[in-house]
């Protein structure tokens, strides 16, 4: 077990590598109920399909300032592949959109809650942002993990839906809950053309909305002047 040696410990971020092997391993093993095959962390230190990104503290006076305390690692899908594609108004046209998925992310016990999770979040969404056609960055939650659901929904990640059974875990099934982050090319998704039909429509709705109004306004006068004829109210 790591203890925190200092009261400011000095956190910095960079690639994970080869070096980081044997301590991904053994904290994967420590942190996640899922077991990890040896080829996944070879690709992610080798950075084969994976990005990943290691959180060290350079304060510790055991030597070891430079190993992981903390970590996270992605890959890019491509959008038409992924299971948010209804979510991004994906037509044909747009074939080569990307998502970046989280895979794993984690801090060691002793140095949680000091913003370290928040911070290799925030190295994904600027990678993801960094790519052009990146849409967005997503992630499951499983659904007993509730401190992590308060974290990336501080993080602005929205809670799209939830997957029953999405894993399997010593026999038992639990549910997940699927997060997305859109980045700056997905949140304004429309086309020029596009808003200009949106424009164009709600300019038709407002005419139809006033020709109605004005026919039951209409319509009110001629009964209001029957009933007025009639010595009657309605």
């Amino acid at each position: 077990m790591v203890t925190l040696t200092s009261c400011h410990p000095t956190i910095s971020f960079r690639p994970i590598r080869p070096s980081d092997l044997e301590i991904l391993e053994q904290i994967h093993g420590d942190i996640f109920p899922i077991r990890y095959e040896s080829e996944f962390f070879q690709n992610v230190v080798h950075g084969h399909g994976i990005v990943a990104w290691a959180a060290v503290d350079h304060s510790r006076d055991d030597g070891k300032s430079d190993e992981l305390i903390g970590f996270v690692t992605a890959r890019v899908v491509l959008a038409k592949d992924s299971e948010i594609v209804d979510l991004l108004n994906y037509n044909s046209a747009e074939s080569e959109w990307s998502l970046v998925y989280i895979l794993t992310l984690g801090v060691i016990d002793s140095y949680r809650n000091l913003g370290i999770a928040s911070s290799l979040i925030l190295e994904v969404i600027k990678y993801a942002s960094s790519i052009p056609t990146c849409q967005a960055v997503y992630l499951h939650v499983i659904s007993y993990n509730i401190p992590a659901m308060r974290l990336y929904k501080k993080m602005s990640f929205k809670c799209i839906r939830r997957l029953p059974s999405f894993y399997l875990i010593d026999g038992q099934h639990y549910d997940a809950f699927l997060f997305v982050y859109f980045v700056k090319a997905c949140r304004s998704p429309c086309s020029l053309l596009e808003l200009v039909t949106v424009v164009v429509r709600y300019i038709q709705m407002g005419f139809q909305s006033i020709t109605a109004k004005l026919w039951n306004d209409e319509r009110k006068v001629g009964r209001w002047s029957r009933c007025k004829e009639a010595h009657s109210l309605i």
